[in-house]
């Protein structure tokens, strides 16, 4: 499997986990105290290093640290936004079609030759 797939799909599963730690407590744990929350975060967010790690040591073996920044960005908003609008059950807005504009720009501008 190539590097820039395989580093993809490791960032793709660790930002899975680690959307759902930060935002998920919001809709699940919003009658508990903010101490229960932090501590299923954390043991969410510690799955979402098991991808993380490996992924930047392997896209690194083949890609700029700013290629694997922005790289690491879009996959944030496309894992984001579909959370936001399924889980979350927040309204489709015309910000989130400039900010992947925006990042596909950023793409363009770091992975250029």
């Amino acid at each position: 499997m190539p590097v820039l797939l395989k580093t993809t799909v490791l960032l793709l599963c660790s930002n899975v986990f680690m959307t759902f730690a930060w935002y998920a407590h919001l809709k699940n744990l919003g009658n508990r105290t903010w101490y229960i929350a932090a501590l299923v975060s954390w043991s969410i967010a510690s799955l979402e290093y098991m991808f993380q790690v490996p992924a930047n040591r392997i896209g690194y073996t083949a890609m700029t640290l700013p290629q694997l920044k922005i790289l690491q960005e879009v996959i944030t908003l496309s894992v984001f936004v579909p959370f936001a609008v399924i889980y979350m059950n927040q309204p489709v807005k015309l910000d989130y079609i400039w900010a992947g504009v925006c990042l596909m720009g950023a793409v363009y501008f770091i992975f250029r030759a």
